[in-house]
C-alpha cells in the first residue's frame, strides 16, 4: 500500500500548450491521496478522470508536477516498476489460457509458490463468481466473464502499492455489477489497499469510495466523503451531479441574512456580506425544499409527479426555472400547493459556481473561497 501525493501536476497532450484551454489537466492539482483509502473519481465524459489515472499509474508522464508513493517520487518509473494493478474498461485476457492460468499469471510472474497461487487463485474465483469455470479457456467466454477475469487479475496480488480501476465495470450486467462492488469493499477492508476508481456513475463512487474526488473540465473540483459531497457541495457541479436529483441552483442576489430571488426574498439564517453582487447563487437539494398552501415562499406551479417507491419527486416552475421537490411517499399533491420554502440550514450560496461562506464560518477560518 501507499499514500499518494501529487503536487503541482498538469498534462497537455500538445507538445507546446499555449493557454490553460489546452491542458487536459489544469494547473495545478495538488492532493494527497492517504494510504490504504478507497477513492472514486467521478466526473462526466472528457473531465480528465482516465488521463488523472493513467499518470498515477506510469501509463502517462505528466507535462508538469510529481507523483509520490509515500515519500518515493515515482514520475519517471515504469508501471511495474510502481507495484500497481489496472484493471481497464474493456477486458484484458489471454484467451489461449484457462480462468485458473490467467489468475495465476500476475503471481506466479513474481515466483509464489505453487501452494500460495493456488490459494489465491481460488480465493479470488470465488469472489468473482468463477469457480466453475477455472479450467475453462478464456476464449469463447462472454464480455462480461472476460472482465470478471481481468478485475480477478487486478485484485490477485496482496502485494501492490494501489489498485486502480477504469470504469470496470463498463460490460459487466446490473445484478453482478452491485455484487462486484460489494465484493470490492469487502476486499478493501480485508487486506487494506489503496484503491482508485473511475467512474461517471454517482452510484458506483458512492457506494465504493471513502472518498471521492469529483472532477470538471480537467480540475478537482471537491474531495470528500459521500456525506461531505451532499450537504456541503464546494462547487455548483458537484450539487447538480450528486444526487438524484440534484441539487436546485437559482440565480440570486445576497443582501445580509437574505436573497432574493425574482423580487422574492429567501432567510438565509445565517449573514453573507462579502458574498458579492455578480455570478451569485443560491443552491439547495430537494430533500430542503417543501411545498407550502400558505401565502410565504416562492410561487410555483406543480408541474409533474414522480414516485420512485420511496418518495414523490414533485417537479415545480418558478419563474421559468424548474424546482424540485422530495415528498414524502404518499403524500397528497393538489393544486392548492403553490408555493415552496427552503430550510435555511439547507441552503449554500455560490459566486461563479464555488461555495461562499457565511459570515459565521468565514470568521473561523473555513471554506474555500
Amino acid at each position: 500500500m501507499a499514500k499518494i501525493t501529487l503536487s503541482n501536476l498538469a498534462h497537455s497532450y500538445a507538445g507546446a500548450p499555449a493557454s490553460r484551454d489546452d491542458y487536459q489537466l489544469k494547473p495545478t492539482i495538488d492532493h494527497v491521496w492517504d494510504d490504504g483509502e478507497a477513492y472514486a473519481l467521478l466526473g462526466p465524459s472528457g473531465c480528465g478522470k482516465t488521463t488523472l489515472l493513467n499518470i498515477i499509474s506510469g501509463l502517462l508522464v505528466p507535462s508538469q508536477g510529481r507523483i509520490l508513493f509515500d515519500d518515493t517520487d515515482v514520475t519517471a518509473l515504469s508501471t511495474a516498476a510502481r507495484n500497481v494493478a489496472q484493471v481497464f474498461q474493456f477486458p484484458v485476457v489471454y484467451d489461449t489460457m484457462t480462468v485458473y492460468e490467467n489468475l495465476a499469471f500476475p503471481l506466479r510472474n513474481r515466483g509464489g509458490s505453487a501452494a500460495y497461487v493456488d490459494r489465491r487463485v481460488k480465493t479470488i474465483a470465488e469472489m468473482i463468481g468463477m469457480t466453475g469455470d477455472l479450467d475453462r479457456r478464456a476464449h469463447g467466454l462472454t464480455a462480461d466473464a472476460k472482465q470478471k477475469i481481468s478485475l480477478g487479475r487486478g485484485m490477485v496480488r496482496e502485494d501492490v502499492s494501489a489498485i486502480l480501476f477504469d470504469e470496470p465495470l463498463t460490460v459487466i450486467d446490473p445484478h453482478m455489477k452491485w455484487e462486484l462492488r460489494t465484493e470490492l469493499k469487502t476486499l478493501h477492508r480485508e487486506f487494506g489497499h489503496t484503491m482508485i476508481y473511475v467512474t461517471h456513475d454517482q452510484t458506483e463512487a458512492l457506494t465504493f469510495a471513502d472518498k471521492v474526488v469529483v472532477m470538471l473540465d480537467g480540475e478537482v473540483v471537491q474531495l470528500g466523503t459521500p456525506v461531505e459531497l451532499f450537504e456541503r457541495p464546494e462547487h455548483t457541479f458537484v450539487g447538480f451531479f450528486i444526487g438524484s436529483p440534484g441539487m436546485n441552483v437559482l440565480p440570486a442576489t445576497v443582501e445580509g441574512d437574505t436573497a432574493f430571488l425574482g423580487g422574492h426574498a429567501v432567510p438565509l439564517g445565517r449573514a453573507f456580506s462579502h458574498a458579492g453582487a455578480d455570478g451569485i447563487e443560491i443552491g439547495v437539494r430537494p430533500e430542503f425544499v417543501s411545498l407550502s398552501d400558505g401565502d410565504d415562499g416562492l410561487p410555483i406551479k406543480v408541474t409533474r409527479v414522480e414516485d420512485v417507491g420511496r418518495h414523490l419527486v414533485v417537479r415545480t416552475d418558478f419563474d421559468g426555472t424548474e424546482v424540485n421537490v422530495i415528498a414524502p411517499e404518499g403524500a397528497s399533491i393538489s393544486d392548492r400547493h403553490n408555493r415552496i420554502l427552503f430550510d435555511p440550514q439547507g441552503i449554500h450560496v455560490y459566486s461563479d459556481g464555488w461555495i461562499v461562506d457565511s459570515d459565521r464560518r468565514a470568521a473561523r477560518g473555513g471554506g474555500k473561497r
